[in-house]
């Protein structure tokens, strides 16, 4: 029961810290806006679609959790 409740606790943290990132991230100007990100404008439509922020996004999350891991 004891590897449930560090699951748990686990998550948890995931929340609280995705919570704080959705809170912060229109404060930060260059989520989204990297070069590379592509974003298509026309009259009456938008597409974004932030590849290079994807990745810089992947490669942190998967250092951290490997820093965690070990």
């Amino acid at each position: 029961m004891g590897g449930m409740g560090k699951f748990l606790i686990l998550f948890g943290v995931i929340l609280v810290v995705a919570g704080f990132l959705i809170s912060v991230m229109p404060n930060i100007p260059w989520i989204g806006r990297l070069p590379g990100d592509i974003i298509i404008k026309r009259e009456n439509f938008q597409f974004h679609f932030p590849i290079v922020t994807c990745i810089i996004i992947s490669l942190v999350l998967t250092f951290l959790l490997n820093l965690f891991r070990r």
